[in-house]
Parts: C-alpha cells; structure tokens; sequence
C-alpha cells in the first residue's frame, strides 16, 4: 500500500517531507506499523506524547502520523486532530482482526432449547444452555460457556474460556476476552448467631450493553436483588473486579487490577487508573479520574481528578507527597535545632 492510499483510509491530510514532492511523498511504499524507535523505512509509525516529540527527527520510518501544528519534518506526514486514533486504524489496516468462518464443531454442546441466529461459529468444547437467545453472527471461540437462559446481542465474541453466568443480557457487539466471567456470584454472606457465615443467594443478572469489552479473567458479579448494569461502550481491563449491585456508566474506562466493591455507582466517561480500590454504596460523578492505586472511601464529584488514600484532590496529593520526600530533613533539621536550644539553655 502506498502513502496516499493509506492517508486517504485513515482520513488524514498527507504533507510532503522536506525537499520531497507532494506525489513523491503519495507513491512511497507502506508495508506496516512500528513504534517509533523501531520503524524502518516502510513503516509508519506515530507521535501522540510529547515527550516523542523529538524523536520524530531521528526515526527512520517512511511517515509519521501527527497533530495538523506539528513543525515540519524531512519525513513526510499525515496529520489529523486525533493522531492515536488514527495510529489504531492504521494498526487494523496492517494486522486485520481474524475473521471466523459460520459452523459449528462436532464436539459443542448446544441445549435443544437455545435459539441461535445466522451464521454463528462455535468452536470446539462450547457449551450453551438451555433457552439461551443468541444474535446474529456469534463466535464463541474453544469452551467458552453460557449458562442457561442467557441472552446476547448480535456479533458477539466470547473468547476461549470465557464464561456468562446463567439469565445475564449482553447487548450487540460485546466482547468477552479469555477467562472474562460475567454473572459470577457476588460476596455476600450473613454471619449467623453461632459465627458462621451463610450464603446470601445472588438472584440478580448481570447485564452486558452494547460495545462493552471485558478484558482477560475480569468479573462482572451478579447481584443479591436488582442487577449489576454496564452501560453502553464501557471497556473493563485484564484483572478488574465489579462488584455485585454495581452500576457503570457509558463510556467509562475501568483500567487493570480496579476494585468496585458492591453496589457502587460509576458515572459516564469516568477512568479509573490501575488498582483503584473503591469502597461499596458510594458515587463517583460523570467525567471524573482516579489515578493509579487511589482508594476511594467516599463519593467523587463530577470532573474531579483525585489520589493517593483516601482520595484527594490531585494537585494537592502532588503537594502531600513533595513535603513527606521532605520529611527526613525537615525531621533533621528539627532535631539539629531542638538539640541546640537545648544546650543554649543550659
């Protein structure tokens, strides 16, 4: 593929190199992505990150994709307003998703009460239950497992090992990664007079909407009462726990090792960095951020940016931990002066 042909799938403008022609530019031959530092001369690669900035100038790639004010290089360009997006498209181009032809292997388990729409692929070893309701264009990949009565939506793609517990709903287009457990039982149980603790049944589903992913051996419990909801284009990283009663709101980014402990609320559009621990029947407001490993105790407000434990504003946690790396000498200091007004009163 060329240059120009490239720009023109990725909707980006192609601006020529230094000394190089507009056509010149067009006609160079792109054989695939690399990072910036790897890419050789038919690669395009990308620079999202400032702190790359000044590598744009050394790289040896065939082009580079950037933000439309990005000074001028000898390598030629195609820029748009949202240079990691298109680097993703650019990915999709070189390295297509794996397509799976419809059938279905000899060795699935197929309830006679389940409903499957055109052209599913079910793998080796898939198991689906009884009155379970399946779209259009399904792939469950080698024992992936729905439980009986679930429903699912259309082009949904379970990955091997993937599992949905028995009555949750997954809209169209969501994808279970390897090991994903959606509908698990959520951590209830009641201690009982004489100490032990008996199980409070999960009778409520968890339910799936459209364009979730969920990420490598994540769980979506199931609830006591009512239902866990994530909402609509939600993206669940590898490791993340969501607690049962939970709601997420849409577009909500939930980044690896994340706790939610039962019945929380997460608004729209909120990230929550790695190992953000959050405490049960709170809220977290739209568009707000965690940073990695804050502990959440409490409500966040809509747009904040907190961390550390318990969560604070960012900019004064930024304060908190510049004056603790200053603690030893302050301490040193203290004791230096406390020790000479001590002998200044003897």
């Amino acid at each position: 593929m060329n240059l120009g042909e490239l720009a023109k799938r990725l909707g980006a403008e192609l601006v020529a190199g230094e000394g190089e022609s507009l056509a010149s530019a067009a006609e160079r031959s792109i054989d695939g992505v690399a990072g910036i530092e790897a890419a050789g001369p038919t690669s395009i690669t990308f620079v999202a990150n400032p702190k790359y900035a000044a590598l744009a100038h050394t790289t040896h790639a065939a082009a580079l994709i950037v933000e439309p004010g990005f000074p001028a290089l000898k390598t030629p360009t195609l820029r748009t307003s949202n240079p990691y997006l298109a680097w993703s498209k650019a990915i999709e181009v070189f390295h297509p998703a794996p397509h799976y032809e419809p059938g279905v292997h000899r060795t699935a388990v197929i309830a006679p009460s389940a409903r499957i729409g055109a052209r599913p692929h079910l793998g080796a070893y898939v198991v689906i239950g009884e009155h379970c309701v399946i779209g259009d264009d399904a792939v469950l990949l080698p024992h992936a497992v729905l439980y009986d009565r679930v429903t699912v939506g259309n082009r949904f793609l379970a990955h091997a090992h993937a599992v949905v517990r028995e009555g949750c709903m997954l809209g169209d287009d969501v994808v279970l990664q390897n090991g994903a457990i959606i509908g698990a039982d959520g951590f209830g149980f009641a201690k009982s007079a004489d100490g032990r603790w008996t199980k409070i049944v999960q009778s409520g589903p968890a339910v799936l909407e459209d364009a979730v992913e969920v990420q490598a051996n994540a769980c979506v419990d199931r609830a006591s009462v009512g239902e866990t909801r994530i909402a609509r284009g939600v993206k669940i990283d590898n490791l993340v726990q969501v607690g049962h009663g939970s709601t997420v709101g849409e577009n909500t980014l939930i980044c690896s090792q994340t706790g939610l402990s039962g019945s929380t609320t997460v608004g729209k559009n909120v990230i929550l960095a790695g190992q953000v621990g959050v405490a049960g029947h709170l809220t977290i407001g739209d568009g707000a951020v965690a940073t990695a490993q804050t502990g959440i105790p409490s409500d966040v407000a809509p747009g904040a940016v907190v961390s550390g434990y318990p969560a604070m504003d960012n900019r004064t946690w930024l304060r908190t931990v510049a004056a603790i790396n200053r603690l030893p000498d302050l301490l040193k200091r203290f004791n230096a002066l406390e020790k000479r007004l001590s002998d200044e009163q003897k």
